[in-house]
Formats: structure tokens, C-alpha cells, sequence
């Protein structure tokens, strides 16, 4: 359940999309291919989170304790469970350094390798985690074009990406 970033780069690096889930850079998959869709889902969980507030400062009027932000919590907390992310691959990629003279990337698969030309990996994202569930089958990641042109078709079962 890693992948492996090699090749023509300063610091190879490991990553484990496991611990994605924590990470506040993740997006939903509606976030990045469906934003009408987002900005409703969004509107939502603020009026979820106004209604948390007022009903906190009711019951601090009251004069009683309760949990600070439970609500806010169990919302967070149903998101996750529920939720399809995707994660952002350009600050990994800035991270492990690559040389100046890499043009490409090959991903490598259970299937075989796939290329992709070094500025599109840059923009892409990686699926970590579909309806709350790490990816077992075809995992750990599969490769998604920030401009959704690969969005029926997606790279599956990536495993290392190598920097040419």
C-alpha cells in the first residue's frame, strides 16, 4: 500500500496514502470534477457548522459544558467515512526534487508501464480512498488529470512513479 517516487530526482521518497485521509490538502472527488455540485455540499456543512455554533452558545447561556465542537466532529467524522478523496501529487514531486531535465514520468503497474509527460503528472491527482476505504484492488492510487480528460479511464494500481 505505497508508491514509490524514483528516478532522475534529488531525494527519492515513499509515500502512503493510507494516512492521506488526515491530511487537510485532500479534496473531495466532487470538489474537483463536479464544483457545482461541491459549492451545494459546501453551503450545507456551513449551515451545519452555524447551527453548531448557535446551539453552543445556547447551552453555554445555560450555564452547562458540553463537548466543544462535537457536532462539527461527527460531521467531519461521517465525511470521512463516506467520502471519495483525491489527493494533489505536485507538492510530493516538489518534494523529492526532480533534475531539471525531466521531461517525463513512467508509472509503473501491476499491468505494465504507463508514460506521461512530467507537466501533466505534476497537475494530476491521486485517488486514495473510495467511499471511506483505502483502495485494496487496483490500488494504492490510481492517476487522474486535473482537466478530467482520463476520468472514465483512469491510471490503476500505481505503484512507482519514475521521474526520466
Amino acid at each position: 500500500m505505497i508508491v514509490q517516487i524514483a528516478g532522475n530526482v534529488k531525494y527519492p521518497i515513499t509515500l502512503d496514502p493510507t494516512v492521506w485521509i488526515f491530511d487537510d490538502r485532500k479534496l473531495t472527488f466532487t470538489e474537483v470534477f463536479n464544483p457545482e455540485e461541491a459549492k451545494v455540499d459546501e453551503e450545507e456543512e456551513d449551515e451545519l457548522k452555524r447551527k453548531s455554533l448557535r446551539f453552543d452558545r445556547e447551552v453555554y447561556q445555560q450555564k452547562i459544558n458540553p463537548p466543544v465542537n462535537k457536532s462539527i466532529n461527527r460531521y467531519e467524522k461521517q465525511r470521512i467515512m463516506k467520502g471519495t478523496f483525491l489527493m494533489p501529487l505536485k507538492p510530493f514531486l516538489h518534494t523529492s526534487e526532480p533534475g531539471s531535465d525531466v521531461t517525463e514520468a513512467s508509472l509503473v503497474t501491476d499491468e505494465g508501464e504507463h508514460i506521461i509527460q512530467a507537466d501533466d503528472l505534476a497537475e494530476s491527482l491521486l485517488l486514495f480512498a473510495e467511499e471511506g476505504k483505502p483502495l485494496k484492488e487496483e490500488g494504492p492510487v490510481h492517476l487522474y488529470l486535473k482537466d478530467g480528460s482520463n476520468r472514465e479511464t483512469p491510471v490503476k494500481g500505481i505503484k512507482k512513479i519514475v521521474l526520466k
